[in-house]
């Protein structure tokens, strides 16, 4: 893992990881993201005034964007070691079909 990085920036979800000049990690939070240039760097102009050059493409950066945005869309996903309940057995008797005879 390179100097700088904790293991809590690999883990969070809420933020895009990209790479100054100086190779040293930068968690960026997406919505700050006013901007994003070609100069010929990278150049990211955040909401605040703030510019960052980072090594990342601008067509990489917005792919980590729509990535982090498609995450945050689908919603969390829930892993159950339970196998699955019989369906029939939670809905109403009046639209279960009848068994046959």
């Amino acid at each position: 893992m390179a100097p700088g990085v904790h293991l809590w920036m690999l883990e969070r979800s809420d933020m895009i990881q990209l790479t100054r000049l100086n190779n040293q990690p930068l968690m960026v939070n997406s919505d700050l993201i006013k901007f994003v240039e070609r100069a010929p760097d990278t150049v990211l102009t955040l909401i605040s005034g703030e510019k960052v050059i980072v090594l990342e493409s601008a067509e990489l950066v917005l792919d980590k964007i729509v990535a982090f945005r498609q995450r945050i869309i689908s919603g969390p996903r829930l892993e159950s070691s339970e196998p699955a309940a019989d369906s029939s057995a939670s809905v109403s008797p009046r639209f279960q079909k009848p068994e046959a005879s």
